[in-house]
Parts: structure tokens; C-alpha cells; sequence
């Protein structure tokens, strides 16, 4: 207790160092994005994500089909599709209702291509993601081919297994609910949004990744959760941000007509991409600034 007592004394407690903190932090990390080749970086995980993603949703009607109707998982898999624009949505959802009326022998032949297409695009977006927030981190070890092939190869899986387990439980909660009507906290609204869990889980992965892929040695657990929390927050307003824009402020089909569609997912999937890499700056700062301060000599009397 004397030691927390006196390291609360040491903290400053005025707001307006805090403020310029805050501001100082934030500026050094949006100069990470900016004053680099980030967007190189942002245009190679935009491009395999965009490769990898309507791969992964034949991989994922094929083994739903095994199990149970492909039907339910297209209607469970709207709800998720929903922290999307609308006009990004209807790819998304124009291809559940395809693969989930396709025959069983298509689903199952589409899957088995799509495993190999997907397994491809998916690592190699991984491997771009951890080389852009390498480079943002400011990497003085860069780990060697193997290494790094296997890292990449590590967080693929268990981003997999994360978005697997999440997807259980989210379906579990919203199927239950609508099968036995079963409302255990029935005010608590947020139980059953798809934003709830999408930014839980974005929140928790990306501080995951942030913590130990970004670096060989692992970073703060206070920056890196920091950096997720962030990088969750902006990909959420960039849903929204952009769903707006589209809607109310830019008709972009006046401009790109029948691939309107296309280009307002590419946008979405370039902003999101770039949330991750906005986390990773803004974790790398904080890390830092926590190091000078642990490295400041300490004031008389403490």
C-alpha cells in the first residue's frame, strides 16, 4: 500500500499535461502513417483480403453444409454482414444466397478450390500485415524467412480459431434466443449485437498481434491493448463513417456505375486496413513513452 500511495503521488494529475500527452502521442503516431510507405503496405492486405474473403465464405458454407441447413448460416451470417455499408453488404450477402441455394456437390467442389485459393491469399495477407506493422514498429531484429513464414502461419490459425470461437458463440446466443425464446438478460441489448462482439474480438486479436507478432520482443501489454482498442474503435467508425458518405453525402455509382459496389468494398477494406496499422503506430508511441518514463529519474522524496 506505501508503494502505491506514493506512486499515485507521483503522478501528475493536471489535466493539461495530459492533454498535450494525449495529443503528442497521437501526433507521433499518425506521422508513423504518414511520413512512411504504409500505403504500400495497405493496398497489398487490402488486395489479398479481397482475394481471400468470398474463398473463406465457400469454405465456410461447405462445412456448415455438413452439419446442418446452409440456409440458417446465410440468414445468421446477415446479421454480422451488418457492421458493413450497405453498399459493401450486397456482395457479402449476394454471395451467402448463392452458395447457400447451390447443390451440396458444388459447395463441397467450390470449397475444396477455395481452401487452396484461400489458404494462399490469406497467408500471404497475413505475412503483408505483419510486414507493414513491422515496418511501422520501426523493427530493428527483423526475424528471418522461416521465422517470420511461421509466425504469419501462427496467426492465420489463430485468428481462424478466434473468429471460429466467436462465431459460435455469438450464433449460439442469437439461435438459442430465436429457437427456445430465451432472453436470460433480456435488457441487455448489447448481448446479442453483432457491433458487441465484432469489436470484443477485433479488440482482443489485434491486441494480441500488436503484443507478439508486431516486434521479436514482445510489446507492453498496456500499449498493445491501447493500440487494439483503438484499431476496433476505428474500423467501427469507418463502417459507419463511410456507410454516411455513401448514403448521404457521395453517390458513387453516378461515378463508377455498375462497380459502384466493388469500389465502396475496396474503400471500406483500405480504411479498416489502415485502422490496424493506425493501432500498431499508436502502440508503438505509447510503448515508448512509457519507457521514458520508466527511465526518468525518479523525483527527490519518492
Amino acid at each position: 500500500m506505501n508503494r502505491l500511495g506514493q506512486r499515485l503521488r507521483a503522478i501528475d494529475w493536471d489535466p493539461t499535461h495530459w492533454a498535450r500527452t494525449v495529443l503528442l502521442i497521437l501526433g507521433k503516431a499518425l506521422s508513423r502513417l504518414w511520413g512512411r510507405d504504409v500505403m504500400l503496405y495497405t493496398g497489398g492486405v487490402s488486395f489479398f483480403a479481397m482475394l481471400a474473403i468470398f474463398p473463406a465464405l465457400a469454405i465456410l458454407m461447405g462445412v456448415y453444409s455438413l452439419v446442418a441447413d446452409p440456409t440458417e448460416a446465410a440468414a445468421q451470417g446477415e446479421y454480422l454482414a451488418r457492421i458493413m455499408p450497405d453498399a459493401a453488404r450486397l456482395i457479402f450477402q449476394s454471395e451467402m444466397l448463392r452458395l447457400s441455394h447451390a447443390p451440396f456437390e458444388a459447395v463441397s467442389f467450390q470449397s475444396g478450390v477455395a481452401l487452396i485459393v484461400g489458404g494462399y491469399a490469406t497467408h500471404r495477407g497475413f505475412k503483408a500485415l505483419l510486414a507493414g506493422l513491422s515496418f511501422v514498429h520501426d523493427e530493428d531484429k527483423p526475424r528471418g524467412f522461416v521465422g517470420f513464414n511461421l509466425m504469419a502461419l501462427v496467426v492465420l490459425i489463430a485468428v481462424f480459431a478466434g473468429l471460429g470461437a466467436l462465431s459460435v458463440v455469438f450464433f449460439g446466443f442469437r439461435i438459442l434466443g430465436e429457437t427456445f425464446e430465451l432472453r436470460p438478460l433480456r435488457g441487455a441489448w448489447w448481448l446479442y449485437s453483432e457491433w458487441t462482439w465484432a469489436s470484443a474480438g477485433m479488440t482482443a486479436g489485434m491486441t494480441l498481434i500488436y503484443r507478439w507478432a508486431m516486434s521479436r520482443d514482445p510489446v507492453d501489454w498496456r500499449a498493445s491493448l491501447l493500440g487494439g482498442a483503438a484499431a476496433a474503435a476505428l474500423c467501427i467508425f469507418a463502417s459507419w463513417a463511410l456507410g454516411f458518405y455513401v448514403e448521404q453525402i457521395a453517390q458513387l455509382g453516378a461515378t463508377y456505375g455498375s462497380v459502384a459496389t466493388v469500389v465502396i468494398f475496396l474503400i471500406w477494406l483500405s480504411w479498416n486496413v489502415n485502422a490496424l496499422f493506425f493501432g500498431g503506430a499508436l502502440a508503438t508511441e505509447v510503448e515508448l513513452a512509457l519507457h521514458t518514463r520508466r527511465s526518468s529519474p525518479s523525483p527527490p522524496g519518492s
